[in-house]
Parts: structure tokens; sequence; C-alpha cells
């Protein structure tokens, strides 16, 4: 399991990455983890990396495929809690044009409504 997810009222859903390291070893599983959530309703994910404090390419081509994924049936994917080298990298590769990313939960929440 790459994802623990709790599901909210009117399709919310929070989800925490679980591993330290998003990388190749865990980018396939995730990716399927992340579509059955947009295949069980989901219709906003917000997806949490408080534990990820590593993230390769591989794991980055699985969260634009699970993005690709959940627009066509109106879903939406929301990052927050990212580490500020994290953070770093999707601003430097231009990723935080293509994700919404926000402080934390909250904040996610409030732009959703």
């Amino acid at each position: 399991m790459i994802l623990n997810h709790q599901e909210e009222p009117n399709g919310l859903v929070q989800a925490t990455i679980v591993p330290n390291e998003a990388n190749a070893d865990n980018a396939e599983l995730f990716k399927e983890e992340l579509t059955a959530l947009v295949d069980n309703g989901a219709k906003n994910i917000i997806l949490s990396f408080k534990n990820v404090t590593y993230i390769d390419s591989s794991f980055l081509g699985s969260l634009v495929v699970g993005l690709k994924y959940a627009m066509p049936r109106k879903a939406d994917i929301y990052l927050v809690d990212l580490e500020e080298d994290i953070h770093d990298l999707f601003r430097l590769i231009r990723m935080d044009r293509v994700f919404k990313i926000y402080k934390n939960y909250n904040e996610a929440v409030k732009a959703i409504q």
C-alpha cells in the first residue's frame, strides 16, 4: 500500500503517500491506487506528501498519469505538505503550473469550496 486514504463526504478523499521515498520501486503501485480512488468516485483528492523526503522522475510520471486519468472523469488532485526541496523541484520543472499545490489540508479544502 502506497496510499493511506480516508474518504469524506461529496467525493473528497484525503490521501497520504506512505513511503519516505517516492521512486520507481513504488511508482506503478501508486498509479494504480490513485486511479482506483478516481474509479471509486473520488472527485477531489488531497494528496499529502508529509512523509516524502525524496521523489524521482518515475514517481512524478505516475503522478502526471494519475492527473491525466482524473481530469476527463471530472476529478482533481491537490498536493499538500510538500517539503521545501520537493516544492522547489516542482517549481523548477514547472509542475507547479500543472498541479494545485497548497501548504496544508485546510488550505486545499478552502480552495475546493
